[in-house]
């Protein structure tokens, strides 16, 4: 199989595989690690120079401590130093502890103990970030605590890629060698962070002024393998030299910018180094020592979930909250496969099954989170209790009210929905998750709970029984589904307004029963033509019966769009507007659109222009006639099957 074979096969497998862990909702690490353990040597043996992809494969490590480099702020360090450096060091130091301890007692090295706890300590950033945000969890006191943990971690991945490789050393060569890598870091670093503030704000000023974005990105490349290779040059790691390239490039404007454009080459060698550690799975050896993959796997989660669990505890974390941190911290994490791979030589036995280990623990984290409130309520009575009592005050609150709004989310929409309530007189109850703000707005006299407006038990407590309206102001499509499931099963005459960020999700949120739904990308344009048309001289009674016009329509007017050749859709599912122009010889010239029905086909005319004259909104009787424009909306599907009827038959 020759080089282009080999690539076109790796990345069909790969698209696959990615596609089908992102169906099943698990990592795509995973798809990418099946990936390479069945193109390996040790299953269908595709790919033969190994070694080449592996070094190309390097740069995926170098392009993610970049990243990392780039979320590095000493001010969010500050704001959570307590967990940061209280909870995160804590498990990690005493994860490698215990590790080290369970290896001295099986007969290996403390060396390999060390290697073995540092790879084990880690959890998976991306996925449970994800998570947190999918769960509305972020503000949560387990979810910070999670998330303190994981910057930790992040953190402690750059000494540790220094650190690691020494200990594959002879005993009497490995003090010498670490120390003189840890005084090379501190040497190089020291000079790198002195200069390179000074130098880095003016470089990019420089670039930026050329006005260029492959410029622009080229630098980016330039200065990120650059440090690289000086840092590797003096004997460390090339992904340490990136995590300081890209603490430099945080300090500038910037940084947006850049993340953005370092992702693709980010995302793309990430995926082939993960292929590179799937290539090392040896099926055979799994097969054979499968007790022992089960062991340690459980052996992972138990470990870490307890050092977790306590060291929470200790911290004054109540006992629910500790063990939901504990659960969600249990599983590995994909740095585990970073240091694995630095981590010099390590017998090959213990090497696949430390690999299969942190595979099927990433594979259940999901399941772990799924069910972890059960596990705490299961065990927790308190949580019964603290929950009841929530509920409880939630009831007490809204008991006095009725015919009142429930506003689910607090945030800046929350708050301004609210005081145009409050000057109407209306009453409202507000639920949020974030347990600071809902502390400051209740000092200030506003009437909000911390609640997960998601639950059925919380809405009740509300007074959905007897509210006039509930209002979702959370830009959160699949919390706003939870709210409107429960909505319609109590009280399914009660209207419900949604907030959406743009009109992807309109279809979707008005058939699971949202009485409207409110994109914001619509409002601005709404707005913006507003002023726009006041400025141009219209009169302002003209201008605003045109606004209300169109609000009543629902939005008809500004839905759907043209698509351009700069345009991002992530899904491809968002109604689009496509302008069909009627030639003649065309079937559909005298048809009504009543008798085209292109409703059925999941499309509708949103104007035709004729003449130069636009008519928006054409009645069922509109006839088509030749040299007609017919401006159709729909999805991509439905515009091509209603173009073919319009035009079936033109000569």
């Amino acid at each position: 199989m020759n080089t282009l074979q080999l690539t076109l096969v790796l990345l069909g497998a790969s698209v696959l595989a990615v596609l089908l862990f992102r169906r099943l909702n698990l990592p795509p690490v995973l798809g990418y690690l099946m990936v390479g353990s069945l193109i390996g040597p040790h299953a269908f043996n595709l790919m033969k120079d190994v070694s080449g992809a592996q070094h190309l494969a390097e740069f995926g490590v170098v392009f993610l401590m970049f990243s990392i480099g780039l979320e590095f702020s000493l001010a969010k360090l500050y704001t959570m130093k307590r967990i940061v450096f209280g909870l995160g060091l804590a498990q990690v130091a005493l994860t490698m502890g215990v590790v080290t301890g369970i290896t001295l007692l099986i007969g290996y090295s403390w060396q390999l103990g060390l290697v073995l706890g540092g790879v084990l300590a880690m959890s998976s950033t991306a996925v449970l970030s994800k998570l947190l945000a999918e769960r509305m969890e972020l503000d949560a006191p387990h979810g910070r605590e999670v998330i303190g943990v994981l910057l930790f971690q992040d953190l402690a991945v750059v000494p540790l890629l220094i650190l690691l490789p020494s200990l594959s050393k002879p005993p009497e060569q490995m003090a010498m060698l670490m120390g003189v890598a840890l005084v090379k870091a501190v040497l190089v670093l020291s000079l790198i962070l002195f200069f390179g503030q000074r130098l880095m704000r003016r470089w990019f000023h420089l670039v930026a002024r050329a006005r260029s974005s492959e410029i622009f990105v080229l630098n980016v490349l330039l200065i990120t393998l650059g440090l690289a290779y000086v840092t590797e040059l003096v004997g460390l790691s090339l992904a340490l030299g990136a995590f300081v390239a890209g603490m430099l490039i945080a300090e500038t404007e910037y940084k947006l910018q850049v993340e953005e454009d370092i992702k693709p080459f980010r995302d793309v060698l990430m995926g082939l180094f993960f292929v590179t550690i799937g290539m090392k799975l040896d099926m055979p050896i799994l097969l054979k020592n499968w007790g022992a993959v089960l062991l340690v796997l459980l052996a992972l989660l138990v470990v870490k979930a307890l050092v977790v669990g306590l060291v929470a505890r200790r911290m004054g974390a109540s006992p629910g909250n500790a063990i939901r941190s504990a659960l969600w911290l249990c599983a590995g994490g994909e740095f585990g496969f970073v240091l694995l791979g630095e981590a010099g030589r390590i017998p090959r036995q213990v090497e696949q099954v430390v690999l299969s280990a942190l595979v099927l623990s990433m594979l259940v984290a999901p399941f772990i989170v799924h069910y972890c409130e059960r596990v705490v309520t299961r065990f927790v009575g308190s949580e019964w209790l603290l929950k009841s009592m929530q509920l409880t005050q939630l009831a007490a609150r809204s008991m006095g009210t009725e015919k009142h709004a429930i506003i689910c989310g607090f945030g800046r929409s929350g708050q301004f929905l609210a005081r145009f309530l409050a000057q109407e007189g209306v009453a409202y109850v507000a639920l949020d998750l974030d347990p600071e703000r809902v502390r400051e707005a209740a000092a200030a006299g506003e009437t909000v709970i911390f609640a997960d407006a998601a639950r059925r038990e919380t809405l009740l407590a509300a007074g959905l029984q007897r509210a006039s309206v509930v209002i979702v102001a959370v830009d959160d499509p699949h919390g706003a589904e939870k709210i409107l499931h429960h909505v319609r099963a109590y009280r399914p005459d009660l209207p419900v307004v949604v907030r959406t960020r743009d009109e992807r999700d309109f279809e979707r949120l008005s058939r699971e029963g949202a009485t409207e739904v409110v994109p914001e990308s619509l409002e601005a344009s709404l707005m913006l033509a507003s002023h726009a048309l006041v400025l141009l001289g219209v009169p302002l009674n003209r201008v605003l019966r045109r606004m209300q016009e169109t609000r009543s329509a629902r939005y008809q007017l500004l839905r759907g769009f043209f698509r351009g050749g700069s345009d991002r859709d992530e899904d491809g599912e968002q109604p689009r507007l496509r302008s069909v122009w009627i030639a003649p010889g065309a079937r559909s010239i005298g048809a009504t659109l009543e008798s085209l029905a292109l409703d059925e086909l999941g499309c509708e005319v949103s104007a035709i222009r004729r003449h130069g004259i636009k008519a928006v909104e054409p009645s069922g009787e509109t006839r088509v006639k030749a040299g007609d424009v017919v401006v159709l909306l729909g999805l991509n599907a439905a515009l091509a099957a209603a173009e073919e009827r319009l035009l079936r038959g033109t000569q």
